[in-house]
């Protein structure tokens, strides 16, 4: 069988890769899988279900909903609210578990099922493993374990996880955002209520664009992959910042009030030196990934911050996080990690902490994200090639020897071998655009030739 769960829980298709009957049976797996774990220790357990607006949303929450209450599990429903909102209750409520429904910033068409193990955290990989074993053996004709009687779960709306949340994310906030104009691109998606309230509650002068979800538009042509309305409806408004999230709004990106991009990358270097302020930023460290742009690096060396950079990918960074005891991390997608207030990224949580530190410094936001300079970096992804041979190719090994002399420090070389497709990327940053493009052209030249 394909391996159903990749990097960020199960995606595809909704009702042609993810129907209703694999939503169900991987919530009965998942719940047979955590209660033999001893997640649930013995009680009846409870699960709480979100999703965000996506019409396919409707349905595989009653599927998922209707396999979790099949295996006994009581199930709490939230309805639509960002993943980390999911999270958090999962963790607030004491729940056992947290389902939620959503592609993030994938188009209208896809869905995905994400869990979260008690606490609100994602789960490790041998448990989504073992769901998926569990899951596999049922397909092929292992009947359930079925209670009966009082033993079915009992499902009830929780209309209450919306103000809890939002409760929660003006509680964590250093200071309020009175005296400020912010934008909100919400994407159509989860945080389209969310997100304007807790602005507002805040003290801030929300304007809102993109938060009109009608199941069919999220993610269409607004929010964090689509900066261009938020940028311009800043200018329009003379606004002091925007925010752009996703669709399940686990990401934040940002606009200064000129309308110029504040991406991933600059949001860490302000919340870093905002949170060394006062003592929050444990350890003295921040960590990026290999992706992260080579003026972060700089920046955090000049300001005296040690940077811990991982694999692609938010897991990557939060399993470093957890591990070492770090407090802020991320990648320059906008996933941002504040642990101590989040356990995944949190695109509005991430948002407020902005706009706290505009508003306590009464500085800009161009002014605050001025403490790095983003370097021209050029990516090209080079089709067709054996990428399992990157990293033993003796050829391709001298060529990038030789990029990264004529580079020097203020220049870097990234080769990696695409986790899902048959291809190499090759990354290129300079302080010259020309010198990346330059540079990034003929090592992919050298990939195609070396590789093909």
């Amino acid at each position: 069988m394909v391996r159903l769960f990749g990097t960020d829980g199960v995606r595809g298709v909704a009702n042609a890769d993810l129907t209703a009957e694999l939503a169900l049976g991987l919530s009965v797996a998942a719940a047979h899988v955590l209660a033999e774990a001893g997640t649930f220790e013995g009680h009846r357990p409870t699960a709480v279900v979100g999703r965000d607006p996506r019409a396919s949303g409707e349905f595989l929450e009653a599927a998922v909903v209707a396999g979790l209450a099949s295996a006994g599990v009581d199930v709490l429903r939230v309805g639509v609210l960002p993943t980390p909102a999911v999270a958090y209750l999962t963790g607030a409520l004491g729940a056992d578990l947290g389902v939620m429904l959503s592609a993030s910033h994938n188009p209208m068409p896809d869905n995905g099922i994400k869990f979260f193990a008690r606490g609100g955290h994602k789960l490790a990989d041998e448990l989504e493993n073992r769901i998926e074993s569990v899951y596999g053996a049922h397909s092929s004709g292992e009947p359930w374990k079925r209670p009966t009687g009082a033993g079915v779960g009992r499902v009830r709306s929780y209309d209450e996880g919306f103000d809890n949340y939002v409760a929660h994310l003006i509680g964590v906030l250093p200071n309020r955002l009175d005296g400020l104009k912010v934008v909100l691109d919400e994407a159509h998606g989860a945080a389209s209520r969310v997100s304007p309230e807790a602005f507002a509650r805040a003290g801030a002068d929300v304007v809102t664009i993109g938060a009109d979800p009608d199941g069919l538009n999220i993610n269409d042509g607004c929010g964090s992959t689509h900066l261009g309305l938020l940028k311009a409806a800043v200018v329009e408004h003379g606004a002091d910042l925007g925010i752009a999230h996703d669709g399940d709004a686990d990401r934040c990106l940002a606009v200064d009030a000129a309308g110029n991009e504040v991406d991933g990358d600059q949001i860490l270097a302000v919340l870093a030196l905002a949170m060394r302020e006062t003592d929050g930023l444990r350890k003295n460290t921040v960590v990026g990934t290999v992706m992260s742009n080579l003026g972060f690096k700089l920046a955090m060396e000049r300001e005296g911050v040690e940077l811990v950079q991982t694999a692609v990918g938010d897991r990557y960074v939060l399993e470093s996080m957890k591990e070492h005891g770090y407090a802020l991390g991320g990648e320059q997608s906008g996933h941002v990690i504040i642990l101590d207030h989040a356990t995944t990224g949190d695109g509005t949580l991430t948002g407020l902490m902005l706009a706290a530190r505009v508003a306590a410094t009464g500085r800009g936001l161009a002014e605050l994200a001025g403490v790095m300079e983003r370097l021209p970096q050029v990516l090209i992804n080079v089709p067709d090639v054996d990428k399992t041979r990157v990293a033993t190719s003796t050829e391709l090994t001298a060529a990038v020897a030789d990029a990264e002399r004529e580079l020097g420090s203020t220049g870097r070389v990234l080769l990696r071998p695409s986790g899902t497709e048959p291809l190499v990327r090759v990354m290129v940053e300079a302080a010259d655009i020309d010198q990346a493009r330059s540079v990034a052209g003929r090592l992919a030249d050298v990939v195609k030739s070396a590789l093909g």
